[in-house]
């Protein structure tokens, strides 16, 4: 017997649910909790959600964009950073989820589905020493 994945389940409820109208889209939950009740699958909701929000995001050309920095990101900052989302990602749209972190020295760190842009002062730091203590 085949064992589904989360991102197949993922899919398979994107694809029950896309295009319905909300009367419907009640029945459809409804199913779809009994199928992961039935399968032992909602310890796994958490993460079936968060691939089913990739997977919508996908289909509508937008991204999700995590965001620390120490102090909140002024406008023009934000509009230069999502016009250079949407070039590197060819997104329609870009939307930033921004967290504050004090210990930060300074500079961001970006988060997009699995990859990690770091531009943090402390990880640019920690570059710099491994080049300056690498044998030659």
């Amino acid at each position: 017997m085949a064992t589904l994945s989360n991102n197949d389940i993922a899919r398979a409820i994107y694809l029950v649910t896309k295009d319905k109208k909300e009367s419907e889209l009640h029945n459809a939950y409804g199913k779809i909790i009994k199928f992961l009740s039935h399968k032992r699958l909602l310890s796994k909701s958490k993460d079936i959600l968060e691939r089913l929000d990739k997977i919508i995001d996908h289909e509508n050309e937008r991204i999700t964009v995590k965001v620390l920095t120490k102090e909140k990101l002024k406008e023009g900052i934000k509009k230069e950073l999502i016009f250079f989302l949407r070039g590197r990602y060819g997104v329609k749209e870009v939307i930033l989820k921004e967290s504050l972190n004090e210990k930060l020295i300074g500079g961001i760190r970006l988060e997009i589905n699995d990859e990690i842009i770091d531009l943090t002062v402390k990880n640019k730091i920690k570059k710099l020493q491994e080049y300056l203590t690498r044998k030659i």
